[in-house]
């Protein structure tokens, strides 16, 4: 569910018109809803009642300060992998012992940063990364609170590009290694082990790998604690998918993927963090574009809009599906024509979709892409040197500009110029 509706005719964001919005802003723009934002949060934090829990919030999803600060209000962990998502983090507002440091190649700046600053755990996911830990950490005079990642080896039947669970994937340390692997942490002074970590995945439309994946967990807790090992919490990563596409079956909800982690971990006593990004925040997301042209071409018309890959580079880069509305809905009546949706960009690459169907739209119409609110502002560029676009957070019948476009002379001013030109 989302609050991006149609009222009268127009698509509102909240009790905000979009098109109100774009006439402030100008086109393209990203657009949040606080009520979706606040919603999915919750509906997470209440799957996991009566456990002892924290919601971590993955940052890499949608990484914008007032985001952070509207779901820290909540009482949200965050999930950071870098030494920028901290520092994010800690100017929402959010405590070091709420920040869980993930990412398979922190450097010892980051984890000094981290240390110096607060953290609820390092998510470790090498050897070698547990020694330079161990080292930064005796430097400073501090031990290291960290789990362990394993990979599982369980294939999360998502995209291979966002499959981090299987054998072959960079993630984390074999299962079969584990308890080598967390004998060698037992040894290390500068450290002091927490628990287990496990992330298979993102956008999975089926529980039953996450099932797979926490039964090893909970076998591994049990000779880990045979072992000599304190394990009090299992991180459980993120990964749950959402519907891009509205006519497709929903994936499973919270409550039911809550009710799954009772039932494969909860006689273990462990707290449970898990790192849900993309749920939360991609259907409280949209990104809005203006038609510039609608060109005829051999055999097909091209809606070719001032967005781009820049702006939204999830289709040029995973073949990625995003529903794509009219801001104004169509004259009844009114039958779809299929057309190519492409950006201005030069690339073949720069393309949103292929002969899909739309109602009939003109030069200066607004469309909405719906689902946006993950990995779309997060991973743009300037390339083509397009500015950056806008952010803008809606709440009830309020709206604010929460990144605003930079200016052509900043962006150019950026750059420097050698003596010897």
């Amino acid at each position: 569910m989302d609050h991006f509706l149609y009222r009268g005719g127009a698509l509102y964001a909240e009790d905000v018109p979009v098109s109100e919005i774009a006439a402030s802003v100008g086109t393209p723009f990203y657009c949040y809803s606080t009520a979706t934002l606040e919603r999915h949060f919750r509906l997470f934090d209440e799957a996991l009642e009566g456990m002892d829990h924290l919601v971590c919030y993955a940052m890499k999803a949608a990484s914008n300060v007032a985001i952070l600060k509207t779901l820290a209000a909540l009482g949200a962990g965050m999930d950071v992998v870098s030494g920028g998502e901290y520092l994010r983090a800690k100017a929402a507002g959010v405590p070091g012992a709420r920040i869980v440091f993930s990412g398979v190649g922190k450097t010892e700046a980051e984890m000094c940063l981290a240390l110096e600053g607060g953290v609820r755990q390092f998510n470790v996911e090498s050897e070698p990364e547990m020694e330079a830990l161990n080292r930064v950490a005796l430097d400073l005079g501090k031990v290291a609170p960290i789990t362990v990642r394993v990979n599982p080896d369980v294939d999360a039947k998502t995209h291979a590009k966002i499959a981090t669970g299987k054998s072959e994937n960079k993630f984390g340390i074999p299962i079969s290694r584990a308890r080598e692997v967390y004998a060698h942490a037992a040894r290390l002074p500068g450290l002091r082990v927490v628990g287990i970590d496990v992330h298979i995945g993102s956008q999975l439309t089926d529980l039953e790998p996450f099932r797979l994946a926490y039964r090893k967990v909970a076998e591994l807790c049990e000779v880990l604690r045979a072992d000599g090992h304190r394990i009090e919490r299992l991180d459980l990563g993120g990964g749950l998918g959402i519907p891009y596409e509205r006519s497709n079956a929903a994936p499973p909800l919270p409550i039911d993927y809550g009710g799954m982690i009772r039932e494969e971990l909860g006689h273990l006593g462990c707290e449970i963090e898990i790192e849900p990004g993309r749920l939360i925040v991609g259907n409280a997301g949209i990104m809005v574009s203006q038609v510039i042209y609608v060109k005829e071409g051999e055999g097909r018309d091209f809606l070719i809009l001032d967005g781009a890959m820049n702006d939204l580079i999830r289709p040029a880069m995973y073949d990625a599906h995003h529903d794509i509305v009219p801001v104004i809905e169509p004259a009844p009546g009114s039958e779809n024509r299929p057309y190519d949706v492409v950006g201005p960009v030069c690339e073949s690459g720069d393309t949103f979709a292929r002969q899909r169907p739309l109602p009939p739209l003109r030069a200066g119409d607004l469309v909405a892409f719906r689902s946006a609110g993950a990995y779309g502002a997060v991973m743009s560029s300037e390339y083509n040197t397009r500015p950056l676009i806008p952010e803008v957070l809606v709440k009830g019948d309020q709206f604010a500009v929460i990144r605003r476009r930079p200016t052509f002379d900043e962006m150019i001013n950026r750059d420097t110029i050698p003596e010897w030109l």
